[in-house]
């Protein structure tokens, strides 16, 4: 047996060794054999004082949400877009075939379910609605692209949860793939990429010349057992992936991609749903990767559609304007149990990012964020203030929103650029805000976390947190 413990066998030759070289001998083995090193995260890049916590995705843990998503049987009926007339050259439109290929899907819906597969190609076409017990499938080095004719994203009406469109009045340009009371739909492939082409959107919103708000990638309404995973989302025209009023949803495996300079290409914007997991995602946005939402001042409040149970694990990504993860502006209908865990965000403004205001209503309740690795992030833990926006004259100033019990912990964030900045409102103070292992690393010395109009407790938090946060609650202790 000692013969095959190389380990063994070398530390029993080193104590022939002076005593103080074997020490270190066996000290260093020890050391280096308890730690995982990997490209991402080396042990020689951090101080020593953060192996005591969870940074980064080292911990090895790999649980999943995916069991939100009911598995569905083999489809009874595939076809291809070929079947339909779709030609996969770039340039020729297909908007007449997918339309074609759902309408024929939709005759199976209640016998035994369909898949339409997207081979091999460039497929461009505008907007098509999906249909119930449904899989849609891009093989690999298949593209489905986003026509750059307007018209081919038509106007519907305006979410009711938001009165309006969210950037212009009235109603709003349809996403490229749409769908509204489905059940039981897979969008899925072999990595396959669906690209929004949205150069002519964001030329329009920068230009203001915007007359309706633009159309998200994917949109999927009142809907619930829905699973998108393994493919590429490409610059989407506004939010990319945004499920509003549904249940039930997946989504794993992405890349997300969209230019860093694009206006508001949120990644994932789960919105006034239950039950939504979202991991082991790459994004890089214009604007939030991940934004949890939940309607819009009144419209929202009077919907009363919250966002709750939503998991967010294992998601990378990158934004220079925005947060990794935000929760609001627009959260009037209610946010609640939210769990946001193994996140990494690099050169971004913010790494988390709680945003409400006066006029919003609704609450922020029960979050929890943990294990948290931020890299030259600006500001690595904001609550703030929104940008005062407001869908009409109708809004009401007496509208506050509550927010209370926001738990973060395990946190470290290297070359930090700005202390925690933690907004609260005078009129609605921020609750049980409780932090815990926080290590902040690049700050200047002089500077000082900023807080106001907030409360609560923490523990092992460096450099110390505002005096707010000093009070240590029976209820969030730091272990022995």
């Amino acid at each position: 047996m000692e013969g095959q413990n190389p380990i063994l066998n070398s530390i029993k030759r080193g104590l022939k060794r002076p005593l103080w070289a074997s020490l270190l001998f066996l000290f260093t083995v020890i050391l280096l054999s308890g730690l995982q090193i990997n490209k991402e995260y080396s042990i020689f890049s951090i101080p020593l004082g953060f192996m005591s916590g969870r940074v980064g995705f080292i911990s090895g843990s790999q649980r999943s949400c995916a069991d939100f998503f009911k598995q569905v049987p083999a489809r009874k009926v595939v076809k291809s877009i070929t079947d339909f007339g779709g030609i996969g050259d770039g340039k020729t439109s297909n908007t007449d075939a997918f339309q074609r290929a759902m309408e024929f899907m939709a005759r199976f819906t209640d016998t035994g379910g369909s898949q339409l597969v997207v081979p091999k190609g460039r497929w461009l076409t505008g907007s098509f609605n999906l249909t119930s017990n449904f899989t849609l499938f891009l093989q690999h080095d298949a593209v489905i692209l986003g026509s750059q004719d307007p018209k081919e994203w038509p106007i519907i009406n305006a979410l009711p949860s938001y009165g309006r469109g969210r950037e212009r009045p009235g109603g709003r340009h349809i996403s490229l793939i749409h769908g509204n009371g489905l059940t039981n739909v897979v969008i899925t492939g072999e990595n396959g990429t669906i690209d929004g082409q949205g150069k002519m959107w964001w030329e329009l919103w920068w230009n203001r010349t915007l007359v309706h708000t633009r159309g998200h990638l994917v949109e999927l309404i009142n809907s619930q057992n829905i699973l998108i995973q393994n493919l590429t989302f490409l610059n989407s025209p506004f939010w990319t992936i945004h499920p509003i009023y549904c249940r039930n949803i997946v989504i794993r495996n992405m890349t997300i991609l969209s230019p860093l300079d694009t206006p508001n290409t949120d990644g994932i914007d789960p919105d006034s749903s239950l039950n939504v997991c979202i991991e082991d995602c790459y994004i890089e946005s214009g604007d939030d990767l991940i934004a949890v939402k939940s309607g819009w001042d009144q419209y929202g409040m009077k919907m009363a559609r919250p966002s709750t149970n939503i998991i967010v694990r294992r998601v990378k990504g990158t934004t220079p304007t925005c947060s990794g993860v935000g929760i609001g502006s627009e959260m009037s209908g209610g946010v609640s149990n939210v769990i946001i865990e193994d996140l990494y965000v690099k050169d971004s403004a913010a790494g988390v990012r709680i945003k409400t205001d006066i006029g919003r209503g609704g609450y922020i309740a029960n979050i929890t964020i943990n294990n948290m690795r931020m890299e030259r992030v600006k500001v690595p833990i904001r609550f703030s203030r929104g940008a005062n926006d407001h869908p009409d004259e109708r809004w009401d100033p007496k509208a506050l929103p509550k927010v209370r019990g926001i738990h973060i912990s395990n946190v470290v964030s290297l070359d930090s650029k700005r202390p925690p900045l933690l907004e609260g409102i005078e009129e609605a103070p921020f609750e049980e805000i409780h932090m815990k292992n926080i290590s902040l690393f690049g700050l200047d010395p002089s500077m000082t976390w900023n807080c106001k109009f907030i409360s609560g407790s923490s523990c092992s938090v460096f450099p110390t947190p505002c005096s707010q946060l000093l009070k240590n609650e029976s209820n969030f202790q730091c272990p022995n």
